[in-house]
């Protein structure tokens, strides 16, 4: 919105911009504490979601309660206890008093739980209870602190649905349920509503006034969850017709080169592969090709699970498009990448008259130059490297398509710089992380869609077990040195370096969250868990894997030590790599049927398929231990998906919905989505809707037209700047 409109908006808006200091019953000083909060005026208020709602319509007391039927029970906290049975599992107890009588809620195998109860809490356990010795007993409750002016209405607020804020210090709930309440009731009616008539009832949402009065003053949990949908719609639909906006700007901006694919492109370029491709294969080359020839930049996101034969169908796409004249680009994340791509379709080129070079940062000054003469002059046709294909000086001569590989582990926009001049390349961004439809549809939605799931015949699945104490440590390791006595090969794997490497953020997680149970432990302690792949390195060497040559590659080596590393394991002069998660993609050792990961439980689940997906790719059956000492309940529960599933996106599902999208996408993604409301995971059915209902209203003009006029300007005052959107057209 630009200076002139705002001096020019009506009266509504300038009252909706009230400094929440004159919102009544406000005042200065709670204002600076609401400023903490990132809310500053009266619409901020209006605007902020409960972090959770307090349902007290189901509450009952101990003698109302039915076995097996949902429920809740409030009550304060007596006595709490743990106990160990026969079979060395913990049963956990809280015992709390309501009323007259008492009720139990009881955990299996989570000790840490009683580090949250505290003598006199108040609490809501609910869940079916069962009569147990007499007393009614939550197996696992879903459990509610509730604070002192919860079960209260001396604010006005109904007693029966109560929502809860977020806090900061110096701030009391009743204070910013009162404030909220007090902006609902005097500025609510100046709201304006952006959605047509027409979209509301076809969409089923309440106008957005009454929207914001359920969300913050229900009658009824049915009032709250109809107020919370209108507004999480919003967000996500607004959301969404930016990315359509994104596609709309990218398919009308400048043209592409069409390269069609004859029958004579095609037998060539099958020729080079020494396989029948796979259906998947074959369908990921039809959508590919049929994007090369249609006049239009091509925008698809190929993803595809470890070892389904993505880098084919990059070659498949690169040789189509030189055959065509045009130069290509292959772009990775890291130089381990670059260099096993390069490997691959060196090999697979080896014939042919494809003119080929790397770029890479480790190139010396001369070197470069060379590489960017030939680039500027077209002399090479393929260019296989790492970011250095985007840096100052690297000038193209008729670049017409770019694979990106990996893309999530780049910064949000990189694609975009290669389109550039009057005509755009064609880009084919491709990853061996499955990642949950629902950030397909936000994270990639302005790129059309091919997903490869099937393997290439002869691909064995990876069995997987978790070890968990010394007696099945040991037998990891005899079974580990059994394989290399009949000429296998294993990465061990671990999560850092040496002690004063900081670890990546994307795997650094709290001590409270993955060792609970020694979270009070001095930081010397807490510090023997983490490890150090150069002490591992001379630990094996002395212990489980002495008499057996092992070879160590990790981050902090110069690239030509790590090429030299992988080579000798590649060739078999080393038995045993220890590694860090520089192996996590690329990597290719056909040879290599046993995996052991150190600390498990520091990984995301998409990593540790990722990991996985390195070994199992010959003739040999693969095996993967996971090591983990950590008894956290989702640490148990991720280490459980890996040794129950191998289906790549199974696994993608479950870890969103265990961590959510920052372990898969990567810490530089994690937080990129600008949503207020949505949640990704908490609202994936939603994500859903919003993304049919964005395409309908773009796609029939709708989008365009005078009656959403409010919402487009809503959606361009959100995204323009953020997805590099134009005011205009």
């Amino acid at each position: 919105m630009t200076t002139d409109q705002q001096v020019e908006s009506p009266d509504w808006e300038d009252q909706l911009q009230t400094p929440v200091q004159f919102v009544r019953g406000v005042g200065p000083e709670r204002a600076k504490l609401l400023e903490k909060l990132d809310l500053r005026v009266a619409i901020d208020l209006l605007y902020n979601a409960p972090r959770d709602v307090l349902d007290l319509s189901n509450v009952r007391t101990p003698a109302e309660l039915e076995a097996g039927v949902q429920q809740s029970v409030c009550g304060s906290v007596v006595d709490t206890e743990s106990r160990r049975t026969s079979n060395g599992k913990t049963i956990s107890a809280v015992l709390i008093r309501s009323g007259r009588a008492f009720v139990r809620g009881v955990w299996f195998n989570q000790p840490w739980v009683l580090k949250k109860f505290f003598q006199d809490n108040v609490v809501l356990f609910s869940g079916k209870p069962k009569m147990n010795s007499g007393r009614w007993e939550f197996s696992n409750p879903h459990t509610q602190w509730l604070e002192l002016d919860d079960a209260s209405s001396a604010d006005g607020l109904p007693v029966a649905v109560i929502p809860r804020y977020g806090l900061t210090d110096g701030l009391k709930m009743y204070e910013i349920r009162r404030a909220i309440k007090a902006a609902v009731e005097d500025y609510v009616d100046l709201v304006p509503e952006l959605l047509s008539p027409e979209c509301l009832a076809a969409w089923k949402l309440p106008g957005i006034r009454e929207a914001i009065q359920n969300l913050h003053l229900p009658k009824s949990m049915g009032e709250y969850r109809a107020g919370y949908r209108r507004l999480v719609f919003q967000d996500l639909v607004e959301f969404q017709l930016a990315i359509e906006l994104r596609r709309r700007v990218w398919w009308s901006g400048v043209p592409a080169p069409k390269m069609p694919c004859t029958a004579k492109i095609d037998s060539r370029i099958r020729r080079l592969f020494p396989f029948e491709m796979t259906a998947g294969q074959n369908q990921a080359i039809a959508d590919i090709v049929a994007d090369l020839n249609a006049g239009r930049p091509m925008h698809r996101l190929l993803q595809a699970d470890v070892g389904s034969g993505k880098t084919a169908i990059a070659m498949y796409a690169i040789l189509v498009a030189i055959a065509n004249g045009h130069q290509t680009a292959l772009m990775t994340p890291t130089e381990l990448l670059a260099t096993q791509h390069w490997q691959t379709i060196d090999k697979a080129l080896a014939h042919s008259r494809v003119k080929r070079r790397m770029l890479t940062g480790n190139l010396t000054p001369a070197q470069r130059q060379k590489a960017l003469e030939e680039i500027r002059s077209g002399d090479v046709q393929l260019i296989v490297g790492t970011q250095a294909l985007i840096q100052k000086g690297v000038q193209f001569s008729n670049l017409g398509l770019v694979v990106i590989d990996e893309q999530h582990k780049f910064g949000v926009g990189q694609r975009a710089q290669f389109s550039t001049g009057t005509q755009s390349p064609h880009v084919l961004v491709m990853t061996a992380t499955p990642i949950p439809r629902s950030l397909c549809l936000t994270q990639f939605g302005d790129l059309d869609l091919t997903t490869m799931s099937d393997m290439p015949p002869g691909r064995q699945e990876v069995k997987t077990y978790r070890v968990y104490n010394a007696n099945t440590r040991k037998r990891a390791w005899k079974f580990v040195r059994e394989r290399l006595q009949e000429g296998r090969q294993v990465y061990v794997v671990c999560p850092r370096v040496g002690e004063t490497e900081d670890s990546d953020p994307q795997l650094q997680l709290s001590f409270d969250e993955e060792f609970p149970e020694l979270s009070d432990k001095p930081a010397a302690i807490q510090e023997e868990l983490i490890g150090s792949a150069e002490e591992l390195f001379e630990d094996l060497q002395k212990n489980e894997l002495k008499g057996f040559s092992v070879g160590m590659v990790h981050g902090r080596m110069n690239a030509q030590a790590k090429a030299d590393a992988m080579e000798a394991f590649r060739s078999g002069e080393t038995q045993a790599l220890v590694s860090t998660t520089v192996i996590e993609v690329g990597v290719d050792v056909s040879n290599a049927s046993v995996m052991v990961i150190q600390q498990a439980e520091r990984f995301g689940l998409s990593q540790l398929h990722q990991l996985r997906g390195r070994i199992g790719r010959g003739k040999h059956q693969g095996f993967c231990f996971l090591f983990s000492d950590a008894s956290a309940t989702e640490v148990v529960k991720r280490l459980s998906a890996m040794e129950k599933y191998t289906d790549g996106f199974k696994i993608a599902e479950v870890d969103f919905d265990l961590r959510g999208p920052g372990d898969i996408l990567g810490s530089r993604q994690h937080g990129a989505l600008p949503l207020r409301f949505g949640h990704l995971i908490k609202d994936r059915q939603l994500v859903e809707e919003t993304r049919q209902a964005a395409i309908e209203l773009v796609k029939s003009g709708q989008f365009d037209g005078p009656l959403l006029a409010p919402l487009k300007s809503a959606v361009l005052d959100r995204f323009a700047e953020l997805m590099d959107l134009p005011r205009s057209g």
